[in-house]
C-alpha cells in the first residue's frame, strides 16, 4: 500500500494539524517525519482548540495509530506538557497508539541555551528562530554527536549525555554573550520527562512502516512548518533546520520514494510568515492589519504575530513543482471576505525582467511582485457546508488558482472547525 503525504506549502502556519485531522478518519497510520516543538499544529473541534508540537495531529481518533519518525527531533520536556494535556480526555488512550522511532533524536536543554546563544550572537542578523533548540540538535546529527530515542534504552545514556551537555557548555562560553541558566533545575525536569517517555513504545519505524504497507495499511505522512522553509529550497538562511518538502518524508520514516502516491498540498488563501526573512507580498497597510486580526494571525508555538500578505502565486507554484503536489487544499478562505479587490501576485519584477519562477534571491532590494486583481466577496463563509454555496467570486479565485498551479483545489476550509470544511 502506498504512503499518502501532507504537507505545507508556503512558510508554516498553512493549518496542515486542522487536515490531518479532517482526513485521519481515512487512514490507519499518521505519521511525522521531520521538525520538532517549533511545530504547532492547531485543531479545533467541539468549540475547544487543541495545539499539538510533536504528536501526530491523528492522535483524537479511537482507530489511527499515531508514529513519531526518525526525522523528528523531540524535546522530552516539552512532550511531556502534550501527554499531560491529553491526560484530560479520560477516553483516549495515547499509550496504545502512540510510537516513537529509535532514531529520532532528542533535544537536550543545552540543546535550547544553544539557540538561545547563537541567536542572541546575531544582533540584528538573527534569523528569527524559536530558540526551541531545534537548528543546534540537527547540527549534532549531521555533527554524529546527537543523542537518539533508542539511546535511553541503553546503559550509558546518563554518560552520553553529561558529555554532550558538557560540550555545549563551552560552545556557549564560546558565543561570550549574557545566557543566564541554572542547568541543575533544567535536567531536572530533563531527565524526569525522560522517565515519562519510556511508559511509551520506542520502535524501529522503518521496519513497522515497511510491515504496515505489506500487510496493505493506510499511512499518511504528516510534515511540519512549510516548504519555503525547507533548509535546502527554502528562502535561506531565514530557514528551519529539516528537509519540510516531500524528499524529507523519505529520510524521516524510511519509506521508499515509489512508495509515495498522492501528495496533499496545503496553502492559505494569503501569504503569513513568523519571523525574519524576505516576503514579497507582505502588507503594511490596513488590509495587512485586517488579515492578521480577522485570521487570528499569532503563531501557535511561540504566540509571535504572523506577518501578512496577499497570496504570492510565483512561491507558491515553486512548491507545488518541488513536491509534485497532487491535489491542494486552500485554508482561511473566509478570512478574506469582505475585501472589494483580492490582489494575488502572478510574477516579479527581477533585476529589469519580469519573472515567474523563483530566483536566488527574493529580497526586497532584488524583487517586486507583480499583482493580479480580481473581485472580492462579502458573504460570510463560516456557515456554509455546500461548495455550490460559494460566492462567484471566490470560486472565480479558485478557478484562477487552479489554472496558474495545474493541480485541482480539493477542499477549502472556511473556519477553524473540522466541520468547517467543504469538499469539492
Amino acid at each position: 500500500m502506498a504512503v499518502d503525504l501532507l504537507l505545507g506549502l508556503q512558510w508554516g502556519d498553512e493549518g496542515k494539524g486542522k487536515i490531518v485531522d479532517v482526513l485521519t478518519k481515512d487512514y490507519d497510520i499518521i505519521a511525522r517525519f521531520q521538525g520538532g516543538p517549533n511545530a504547532g499544529h492547531t485543531l479545533e473541534f467541539d468549540g475547544i482548540k487543541h495545539v499539538l508540537h510533536t504528536i501526530p495531529s491523528g492522535i483524537f481518533h479511537e482507530n489511527a495509530t499515531n508514529l513519531v519518525g526518525n526525522g523528528v527531533v523531540i524535546d522530552p520536556v516539552i512532550f511531556k506538557r502534550e501527554l499531560d494535556n491529553l491526560n484530560q480526555f479520560k477516553d483516549l488512550d495515547y499509550k496504545s497508539k502512540l510510537l516513537i522511532s529509535r532514531k529520532a533524536h532528542l533535544i537536550l536543554p543545552t540543546h535550547r541555551l544553544l539557540d538561545a546563544a547563537s541567536e542572541a550572537s546575531k544582533g540584528k542578523a538573527k534569523i528569527g528562530s524559536t530558540l526551541k533548540g531545534i537548528g543546534p540538535t540537527y547540527m549534532d546529527k549531521t555533527g554524529r554527536n546527537g543523542i537518539r530515542v533508542g539511546d535511553i534504552e541503553l546503559k550509558g545514556f546518563k554518560k552520553k549525555y553529561r558529555a554532550l551537555a558538557n560540550k555545549h557548555e563551552a560552545m556557549i562560553k564560546f558565543y561570550d554573550v549574557d545566557v543566564q541558566y541554572n542547568l541543575d533545575e533544567l535536567e531536572k525536569e530533563f531527565f524526569n520527562a525522560i522517565e515519562v517517555l519510556k511508559y511509551l513504545k520506542f520502535i524501529d519505524s522503518e521496519e513497522f512502516l515497511f510491515n504496515a504497507q505489506r500487510e496493505g495499511k493506510t499511512i499518511l505522512a504528516e510534515g511540519a512548518q512549510g516548504s519555503l522553509l525547507d533548509i535546502d529550497f527554502g528562502t535561506y538562511p531565514y530557514v528551519t533546520s529539516s528537509n519540510t518538502t516531500a524528499a524529507g518524508a523519505c529520510t524521516g520514516l524510511g519509506v521508499a520514494p515509489n512508495n509515495i502516491k498522492e501528495v496533499f498540498g496545503i496553502f492559505k488563501a494569503y501569504t503569513t510568515r513568523v519571523g525574519s526573512g524576505p516576503f514579497p507580498t507582505e502588507l503594511f497597510d490596513e488590509d495587512g492589519a485586517t488579515m492578521s486580526k480577522v485570521g487570528n494571525e499569532f503563531g501557535a508555538t511561540t504566540g509571535r504575530p504572523r506577518r501578512c500578505g496577499w497570496l504570492d502565486l510565483v512561491a507558491l507554484k515553486y512548491a507545488v513543482q518541488i513536491n509534485g503536489v497532487t491535489q491542494l487544499m486552500m485554508m482561511k478562505g473566509d478570512v478574506l471576505s469582505g475585501f472589494d479587490t483580492i490582489k494575488v501576485c502572478t510574477a516579479y519584477q527581477y533585476k529589469g525582467k519580469e519573472i515567474k519562477h523563483l530566483p536566488y534571491s527574493i529580497e526586497e532590494q532584488d524583487v517586486t511582485p507583480v499583482y493580479h486583481e480580481m473581485k472580492g466577496w462579502s458573504e460570510d463563509l463560516t456557515g456554509m457546508t455546500q461548495a455550490e454555496q460559494l460566492p462567484t467570486a471566490l470560486n472565480e479565485y479558485i478557478d484562477f488558482l487552479e489554472k496558474e498551479l495545474e493541480v485541482p483545489i480539493k477542499i477549502v476550509s472556511v473556519g477553524p472547525d473540522r466541520t468547517q470544511t467543504i469538499h469539492r
